[in-house]
């Protein structure tokens, strides 16, 4: 059985009930007398399977990289410094 949740219109008291999806709404604040009104609460769902992909999803962490799109494009890091070469120096005889 679910339980769905309940808040009065008039005193805010909030109260979450078990019912049957057959049983009639709570019309009536147990508190105060005042109407309630049902609450609907937000569910997350993630989908796994081999019909999903991991690029769907938003990416946890700071550098992690997941694009709805496809066009993730990354850039390398510019060097600061540039390479110095060795100076060549004559072989010793």
């Amino acid at each position: 059985m679910p339980i769905y949740g309940y808040e009065c219109g008039q005193c805010g008291h909030r109260l979450e009930v078990l019912q049957s999806i057959s049983e009639a709404r709570l019309t009536v604040c147990p508190e105060c007398g005042g109407p309630l009104r049902k609450l609907l609460y937000p569910v997350g769902s993630i989908f796994k399977g081999s019909g999903f992909y991991s690029t769907d999803y938003k990416a946890s962490g700071s550098n992690g990289k997941a694009a709805s799109d496809g066009s993730s494009e990354t850039k390398p890091a510019a060097d600061p410094k540039p390479e110095k070469k060795p100076d060549a120096k004559p072989p010793a005889d």
